[in-house]
C-alpha cells in the first residue's frame, strides 16, 4: 500500500481522522486491562484467556489496511468499506492457530456465530464474512484477502505494531459464558475508543468501591429509620433490625444463597448489608454490586434508598449508584456514547437487561458483561424475573459465573420458588455437570426469626373468582365490574399496555376517577404518576382506581383496598396480593382473578404457559397454600404445560454453539421493541450528534414494538448501518404525560382508522 500513515477511522463531524496505530494501541491496551481485571477471579487458564483477547485486539481492524479501504477512510466517506475489515484479521489469526481470537474478531461487529452456519461442508475456514459482495474487481473477496494477507501484516508492522505469535493450541473454547466475557473485553475496548475519539464518550473517573465504609453508612441509615409509634409498628421494626443483623453476618459461602423474607421485613437493606460484607471480605475484593429488579418503575424507588444509604461525603450519588432502565445498548457509531455500562460500584438494573445480557450474541449488549466476574448480584422478586423455561439454562450460566468467575448471588422473594429442588428442573440443570451445587441455603438460617417473619405476613387477602361459567369481561364489562364490586381505592392490573390504556380511557369516559400507569409512559412521567398514587393513598382518598400493567405488581409500596388481576401467572396473582391491604388495614380485602376478552384488547403470548398453570389451581389451593409453596407448585405445573420443551431446546442450542438462536430464545420479554424518544428537543440533540446523557435518553423514551413502529411510520433518528434497522426513533404523534402516554396517540390513530381514515 502507499507510504502514507494508515487510518482506522476517517475524519468526521470536524474531528480529525484516527490513525491505525493509535486505535489498535488503545484497543489492545484497554482490552488487555479488561481481561486482566476479569481473570483475577477466573479458575481456568487465565494466560490463555488474556492471550486470546490481546491477539484479537491486535488484528481486529487488520482489513482496514487494504488500499481500497484506506481510500474510503481518507475520503471521509460514510459509505461502508468495500472489504469487510474483520475478514483479514480472521484469516491471519486462523493461520496462526488462534481460532478463539479469530472468532472474537469475526464477532466484534457481526455478533457471535451460529456453528451450523459457520461450518458447512464446503467452507474452508470458519467465520469468513458473508455480508460483503462476493467479488472485488472480478476477484472473489476471500481470494483477494488471502492474496494480500502478508501485505496487510507488513503494513501492520510498519505502522509500529507487533505481530502476534503462533499459538500451540488451536482448540476452540466451548464455554459460551466465558466466550461472551472474552468478546465483551474486546468490544468494550473497541467501541469505547471509537466513541471517545469522536467526542461521543468521556472517560469517567473510577469510583472506589469502599465497601466497608458503605456498610458502615448503611448501618447508620438503618439505625436512623423511624421505629413507629404503635406497639405493632415497633415490634416489626425490631424484627427488621434482627433480620438486618442476621443477613449482614451470614457466612460468606456458599456463593449462591436465597432470602425468602416476606413483604415488610426490610429485605432491601438487609440483603445489601450481606452483599457489602461479602464484597469487602472476599479476597480479592469484589468489583461491583448489581441489584436486579423485574420492573423499571421500582428501580427508581430502590435507587433512592441506596443513594441515601450508601453514598459517602463528597461523592455524587449518580456516580456511586447507577440507575439502568430499559434497553440502552447501541452499536451504531453515533449512539455508542449512550450505551449504559456496569461501571459504578452499585448498579440497579432490570431483569431484561441482566438476563438478556447473559445470553446475548450481540456485541453492543455484551459490552458490559466483563464487569460481571468478581461481582455480587441480588436478584430481587426473582419469582417475576424471567419465564420458567429460561431458568435451567440461566441457572447453568449463574453456576458457571459463581464457580469459575468469582461471582456471588442472592435470590430474593417473599414467594420464592425453589425450582432447583424440583426433580423436573434438577435433571436438566445438572445434566452431566457433577460440580453443580446441591444446596442453596437461606441467609436467615435462624428458624425462630423465620417463624416470626412469617407471622407478620398472615393471610391479608382473600382470592376470588367469578362463577366458573361466567363469560369473560369486555372493556365496558370490566369497568362496571371493578367499580361496582368493591369500594376504593382499587388496583386493576392487566397483561398489555393497550388493554390498560383502553380500560383507563373507558373508565374516565364513564365519569370514574382513574389513574393509569404503564410503560406507555416514559420513566420520568411514570415517576410522577407513582407520586400521585402515593399521595392519594396517604390521604386515604377512596373512590378511585389505578389501572396498570405488571410494572406495579412487585416492589411498590402501595396498599389498596381491593385488587383485580387479568389472569396471567400464579406469581402475578400472589404479587398483587402484596399491593392490597399491605398493612392489614382493610378487613376482608379481596383480590379477583379475572378473564378478559375484547376485540380491542391485546393478548400477551408470554403469559400462555404460566396462565395455563394458574388455570389448574383451585380457589381452595390459592387461599390455603403458603406463597412460596404456590410459586414452586406453579413452576412444576408450568413445566408440564410447555416449559420443558422450550427449556430443553435452549440448553441444546447453547451446547451446540448456536448463539443467535440462544440470544433469541432467552429473551425475557419476547418482543421485538425499539427505543423511542418522546421529547422533541432531546430527539433533535441526538439527531445532530450533540452530547446527550444516558440518563436523559432512558428517562424520556419508551419501548415500542417494531411492528407498531412500522405501522405508524415513526421517524428514525439514526440508522444502524450494520443491520439497516434504526436503533432510536422519535414519537411524532400525541403523547399524554399525565394519563395515557404514547397510547394516547395510538388509540386516536386506531379510532381514526376504524372510522374510515388512512395513514398515507
Amino acid at each position: 500500500m502507499a507510504n502514507e500513515t494508515p487510518l482506522a477511522h476517517s475524519q468526521r463531524h470536524g474531528i480529525r481522522a484516527q490513525t491505525y496505530f493509535e486505535h489498535i494501541s488503545n484497543v489492545r491496551r484497554k482490552a488487555a486491562y479488561n481481561a486482566q481485571n476479569a481473570v483475577v477471579f477466573y479458575t481456568g487458564d487465565f494466560d490463555a484467556f488474556v492471550g486470546w483477547i490481546e491477539a484479537a485486539a491486535l488484528y481486529h481492524d487488520l482489513g482496514k489496511l487494504d488500499q481500497v479501504n484506506q481510500d474510503v477512510l481518507k475520503q471521509g466517506s460514510r459509505n461502508p468499506l468495500p472489504i469487510a475489515h474483520e475478514d483479514s484479521g480472521v484469516a491471519a489469526l486462523w493461520k496462526m492457530h488462534r481460532k478463539e481470537s479469530a472468532l472474537l474478531v469475526a464477532a466484534h461487529h457481526a455478533g457471535l456465530f451460529s456453528k451450523s452456519e459457520e461450518n458447512p461442508p464446503n467452507k474452508k475456514r470458519l467465520f469468513r464474512d458473508e455480508r460483503q459482495p462476493p467479488t472485488l474487481n472480478g476477484c472473489a473477496i476471500d481470494k483477494h484477502v488471502d492474496a494480500h494477507l502478508n501485505e496487510y501484516l507488513t503494513a501492520h508492522e510498519k505502522a509500529g505494531l507487533s505481530r502476534a505469535a503462533d499459538a500451540k493450541d488451536g482448540q476452540l473454547h466451548r464455554c459460551g459464558f466465558s466466550r461472551r466475557i472474552a468478546l465483551s473485553c474486546l468490544v468494550d475496548a473497541d467501541y469505547g475508543d471509537t466513541a471517545r475519539h469522536y467526542g461521543n464518550e468521556v472517560e469517567t473517573p473510577k469510583i472506589e468501591p469502599r465497601w466497608q465504609d458503605r456498610l458502615g453508612a448503611l448501618e447508620r441509615y438503618v439505625d436512623g429509620l423511624p421505629g413507629g409509634k404503635m406497639e405493632h409498628e415497633q415490634a416489626r421494626n425490631r424484627l427488621r433490625k434482627r433480620m438486618f443483623e442476621i443477613c449482614r453476618d451470614a457466612p460468606l459461602c456458599p456463593p449462591i444463597r436465597t432470602c425468602d423474607a416476606p413483604v415488610g421485613s426490610g429485605k432491601t437493606t438487609a440483603v445489601m448489608a450481606n452483599l457489602l460484607r461479602v464484597a469487602a471480605e472476599r479476597k480479592p475484593q469484589l468489583h461491583h454490586i448489581i441489584v436486579v429488579l423485574p420492573y423499571t418503575n421500582i428501580i427508581t424507588q430502590s435507587v433512592e434508598v441506596y443513594r441515601k444509604a450508601l453514598v459517602l461525603n463528597g461523592e455524587r450519588p449518580e456516580d456511586v449508584v447507577a440507575e439502568h432502565h430499559h434497553r440502552a445498548d447501541f452499536s451504531d457509531l453515533d449512539l455508542r456514547q449512550l450505551a449504559t455500562l456496569w461501571e459504578a460500584p452499585v448498579i440497579v438494573t432490570t431483569a431484561v437487561q441482566f438476563f438478556e445480557t447473559l445470553g446475548s450474541h450481540r456485541p453492543a449488549r455484551l459490552r458490559k458483561l466483563h464487569e460481571l466476574p468478581g461481582s455480587a448480584v441480588f436478584i430481587d422478586e426473582m419469582h417475576a424475573a424471567i419465564p420458567s423455561h429460561l431458568w435451567p439454562q440461566v441457572w447453568r450460566w449463574l453456576e458457571t459465573w459463581t464457580r469459575d468467575w468469582g461471582g456471588y448471588l442472592v435470590l430474593g422473594s417473599g414467594s420464592l420458588p425453589r425450582f432447583w429442588e424440583l426433580d423436573e428442573y434438577k435433571a436438566l440443570i445438572l445434566g452431566n455437570d457433577k460440580k453443580s451445587m446441591a444446596q442453596v441455603p437461606d441467609l436467615v438460617a435462624d428458624d425462630s426469626i423465620r417463624t416470626d417473619l412469617k407471622k407478620t405476613e398472615e393471610r391479608r387477602v382473600i382470592f376470588r373468582r367469578r362463577q366458573e361459567n361466567a363469560p369473560a369481561l369486555d372493556c365496558q364489562g370490566v369497568v362496571d365490574f371493578v367499580v361496582r364490586k368493591q369500594p376504593g381505592p382499587r388496583l386493576l392490573i392487566v397483561n398489555t399496555v393497550q388493554t390498560a390504556a383502553l380500560i383507563a380511557r373507558a373508565m374516565r369516559k364513564s365519569g370514574h376517577d382513574v389513574l393509569h400507569l404503564s410503560t406507555a409512559l416514559s420513566p420520568a412521567h411514570r415517576d410522577l404518576i407513582v407520586d400521585r398514587v402515593k399521595l392519594r393513598l396517604r390521604d386515604k382518598i377512596e373512590n378511585w382506581t389505578l389501572v396498570a400493567t405488571s410494572c406495579v405488581e412487585a416492589g411498590m409500596d402501595f396498599s389498596f383496598r381491593a385488587g383485580f388481576r387479568e389472569r396471567a401467572s400464579t406469581a402475578s396473582l400472589i404479587q398483587i396480593g402484596g399491593r392490597v391491604s399491605r398493612g392489614d388495614e382493610f378487613i376482608n380485602a379481596e383480590v379477583w382473578d379475572l378473564l378478559l376478552r375484547d376485540d380491542q384488547f391485546r393478548h400477551n403470548p408470554v403469559m400462555t404457559i404460566s396462565r395455563q398453570a394458574l388455570d389448574r389451581f383451585t380457589l381452595d389451593e390459592l387461599n390455603h397454600m403458603l406463597p412460596a409453596e404456590l410459586a414452586t407448585t406453579a413452576m412444576r405445573r408450568e413445566w408440564t404445560s410447555g416449559a420443558e420443551e422450550k427449556a430443553i431446546d435452549l440448553i441444546k442450542q447453547e451446547n451446540s454453539m448456536e448463539y443467535p438462536n440462544v440470544s433469541k430464545g432467552c429473551r425475557v420479554i419476547d418482543a421485538d421493541t425499539r427505543t423511542v424518544i418522546i421529547d422533541k428537543p432531546l430527539a433533535e440533540d441526538v439527531r445532530k450528534g450533540e452530547k446527550v446523557s444516558r440518563m436523559e435518553i432512558m428517562r424520556y423514551s419508551v419501548q415500542i414494538w417494531a411492528s407498531k413502529i412500522e405501522k405508524l411510520g415513526l421517524e428514525p433518528i439514526t440508522h444502524n448501518r450494520q443491520s439497516r434497522d434504526s436503533e432510536i426513533y422519535f414519537w411524532g404523534y400525541d403523547y399524554d404525560p399525565d394519563f395515557l402516554g404514547y397510547m394516547d396517540g395510538v388509540l386516536k390513530m386506531e379510532d381514526f382508522i376504524t372510522s374510515g381514515g388512512a395513514v398515507i
